[in-house]
């Protein structure tokens, strides 16, 4: 046997599918025709993002089927009703969001940079916050960090060090502070060497005091010459359903 490997589907993808299949076969087993009921693209992807974390769209036709089949007892009841599904039927029906994900901050503050993760559900952002303070030198890093994700932070210092002066950063700065990179979130398990060129800029950022651009986020390993490799799961990671404004990558 082979093992074949089928990617997600894209939110864009989802809404396509909950249109022609999804509420078709919803619409057809409660009985009820599509004039009853009308489902906007903004309602399905709010469906999705609030109600749903998954790759496929079981979670989708669930929540689907629990809208329509509301509708179908006021049909039946001969209530009245609006047939545009909106915000406050789907409250209404499903209840209060079960996923509430983060969107993307304003890096008022230097050393907070935004990155792009990959997840087994799509793409998410995660922040990477760097905080000095006076001491040695020292590195400190928490956030329930994997392995491979601490080796890029130490790859990360290593290249600014060597390259302090191209960066405007006094070296002896790094005899005088001690550096804490910190990824919130820190009962979510982090791993992977993407975030390498995210820590790199959050170390420059805090060192230079120089705030990173509004609704942009990174991703990429960096090696110690400072060159980003190839990233992979860039599908995955550009189109995050949460983060409209995060579309750039550095």
């Amino acid at each position: 046997m082979e093992i074949i490997d089928i990617n997600g589907y894209t939110v864009e993808e989802k809404i396509q599918i909950a249109i022609k299949h999804l509420i078709p076969k919803q619409l057809d087993a409660h009985g009820i025709k599509k004039e009853h009921i009308t489902f906007s693209n903004a309602i399905i992807e709010q469906m999705i993002e609030e109600y749903t974390a998954e790759s496929g769209v079981r979670g989708l036709e669930k929540a689907i089927a629990a809208v329509v089949r509301s509708t179908a007892k006021q049909v039946a009841m001969e209530e009245e009703y609006d047939v545009k599904v909106d915000v406050e039927k789907v409250r209404k029906v499903l209840g209060a969001p079960y996923f509430i994900k983060d969107k993307f901050i304003d890096n008022s503050v230097a050393g907070v940079v935004t990155g792009l993760a990959w997840t087994s559900v799509g793409g998410d952002i995660l922040f990477i916050e760097t905080s000095l303070s006076k001491g040695k030198g020292k590195l400190t890093l928490t956030g329930n960090l994997g392995d491979v994700m601490k080796e890029s932070a130490v790859i990360a210092l290593a290249y600014l060090k060597a390259h302090a002066d191209d960066l405007g950063v006094d070296v002896r700065a790094f005899d005088r502070w001690d550096m804490h990179i910190h990824v919130p979130e820190g009962a979510t398990p982090k791993d992977g060497p993407s975030a390498g060129i995210t820590m790199l800029t959050s170390l420059a950022s805090a060192f230079t005091q120089r705030k990173v651009k509004i609704k942009l986020a990174m991703t990429g390993e960096i090696t110690l010459r400072g060159k980003v490799l190839p990233v992979g799961g860039i599908k995955e990671k550009y189109l995050l359903p949460n983060v409209p404004a995060c579309r750039k990558l550095f």
